[in-house]
């Protein structure tokens, strides 16, 4: 006698399923406008601390000032965590989002 070991169709099977993680998830670097620095230390600052050009980091303070933040650096965590820590030992406000 042979036995049908297949699944019927009226029968549900369990099926393991993988997610592909992403292990260089992407974040932003936010930087947020204030009351205290000039226009000339935040770009200075982009400059050195994110490697902006003279021309992006005039823009993204631009941006900061006239919409209260910018995301200024695309990466992940690991690579924007630094440049949020030496943004605000500078006295500005960073986060990564």
């Amino acid at each position: 006698m042979l036995v049908n070991t297949l699944p019927k169709p009226w029968e549900e099977e369990d099926v393991d399923v993988l997610e592909l993680i992403d292990e260089k998830e992407e974040h932003d670097l936010v930087v947020f406008n204030d009351d205290v620095n000039t226009f000339d230390w935040v770009i200075d600052t982009l400059i050195d601390v994110c490697g902006h050009s003279p021309e992006q980091a005039e823009q993204c303070t631009i941006l900061i000032h006239f919409k209260g933040k910018c995301a200024v650096k695309k990466g992940p965590f690991e690579e924007l965590a630094p440049m949020r820590n030496a943004i605000c030992n500078r006295g500005i406000s960073a986060e990564v989002v």
